[in-house]
């Protein structure tokens, strides 16, 4: 499996493009040298993978000569991940994606004021970048009334079809969907598949995101979801294994026939299991 290095150049250093697909990257030798380097300098927090601190007094001077808390994720560093964006690379690898959308933002947005649903939009952001950043999620953009993640094996050790399924229960939990009346009605479509992973754009404007079928098919699942549904692709439950019937409750499966798709793709539903716990945060909304 190749990197893709526009413009040619030297292997890719720090993380390599192939290595997100590696659940064992962490284990590796070229880690352990810098994990050993890294831990001379204090400290705590650090870089989950190469562990740069975050703390003082080295944090500071990492943050300032650019090599903080990287924004994808900031359990990691920038440095990380600098070269796949100096060089623009990135690799084909399996993984798995997570689409959620706020269901009937537009009457939302036409039932407040404009500073109001920026208010509502800005609170979604945030509560959803914490929980996917607790589940080694790779925060890729919001879009208007949706957020999307990418779950990688080398950050998730292998288990990125689990924890996208997991972080999606949480989601569905902290906006409130175990009360009577959550306060941002999501849907959350969830795959697992092929798709390149990696830094994209120009010169000036570089994004890490992800791009393929596999992603087209997780953007149509979370559109067809309901609000306070989860469906997921046959490859993720195949991949994840038996859901925790103590957070889901599968709903049985669905035959839904996406937009340019020749066959229909059979999806597994599940919602918050009965009884399950509500923040405090949401009960004091």
């Amino acid at each position: 499996m190749g990197s893709v290095r526009p413009g040619g150049g030297d292997r890719v250093s720090r993380v390599d493009a192939v290595d997100m697909g590696d659940p064992d990257f962490r284990r590796s030798r070229r880690i352990r040298r810098l994990r050993r380097l890294w831990r001379a300098i204090p400290s705590a927090p650090r870089c989950k993978l190469c562990t740069r601190p975050f703390g003082p007094p080295g944090g500071p001077f990492m943050r300032l000569v650019g090599l903080g808390p990287w924004p994808g994720n900031p359990k990691y560093c920038t440095g990380c991940f600098k070269a796949l964006y100096r060089h623009r690379a990135g690799a084909e690898i399996e993984c798995t994606l997570l689409f959620a959308d706020i269901r009937g933002s537009t009457s939302l947005g036409e039932s407040m004021r404009a500073s109001e649903f920026r208010s509502l939009m800005d609170r979604f952001y945030t509560t959803a970048a914490g929980v996917l950043v607790d589940h080694e999620a790779i925060v890729d953009k919001f879009v208007g009334d949706e957020v999307i993640a990418i779950f990688v094996p080398a950050m998730t050790e292998g288990n990125h079809a689990g924890q996208a399924i997991d972080a999606g229960l949480e989601l569905l939990r902290v906006t409130g969907h175990g009360a009577s009346a959550p306060w941002a009605p999501i849907g959350i479509g969830i795959n697992t598949g092929k798709a390149f992973v990696g830094a994209v754009g120009t010169a000036e404007h570089v994004e890490f995101t992800a791009l393929g079928d596999a992603v087209n098919v997780t953007a149509r699942l979370a559109s067809e979801a309901a609000a306070g549904e989860i469906l997921v692709a046959e490859a993720t439950v195949r991949a994840a294994g038996p859901v925790n019937r103590e957070r889901a409750s599968p709903r049985g499966h669905r035959s839904i026939d996406l937009r340019g798709r020749s066959k229909p793709t059979v999806v597994q539903v599940l919602t918050l299991a009965a009884g399950g716990s509500v923040p405090n945060e949401v009960r004091d909304a």
